[in-house]
């Protein structure tokens, strides 16, 4: 698993994972950036099982992930959530088919 940025144990950590519905399996390289108010937080790629730990802890507030995933609709896809200091750790997965993608708060 990819990790980026520096921890801060005190705040919540991320993950997410791209999985490709119409292939059946995980979508590898996919450039994903973190922002918080315009700012880029940090930025890597889906490793080979499609996922990518943010080591940056989050603090409270709005967030967005955008996913490069240049399907033939999407170019990219962005993701705003809330943190709100709750929860030691958000999982934010998405999964991609051609035409649309479906996103939820995991575990």
């Amino acid at each position: 698993m990819t990790t980026t940025g520096e921890a801060d144990p005190r705040s919540t950590s991320l993950s997410t994972h791209v999985l490709d519905a119409e292939a059946g399996r995980p979508r590898v390289g996919v450039p994903v950036r973190l922002e918080r108010d315009g700012d880029v937080l940090a930025e890597g790629v889906t490793d080979d099982d499609g996922r990518l730990k943010f080591a940056r802890g989050l603090s409270p507030g709005v967030h967005r992930l955008t996913f490069e995933v240049d399907t033939p609709f999407y170019p990219e896809i962005t993701v705003a959530f809330r943190v709100t200091g709750d929860l030691p750790h958000l999982h934010v997965p998405i999964l991609l088919s051609p035409f649309a993608f479906t996103t939820y708060r995991g575990s």
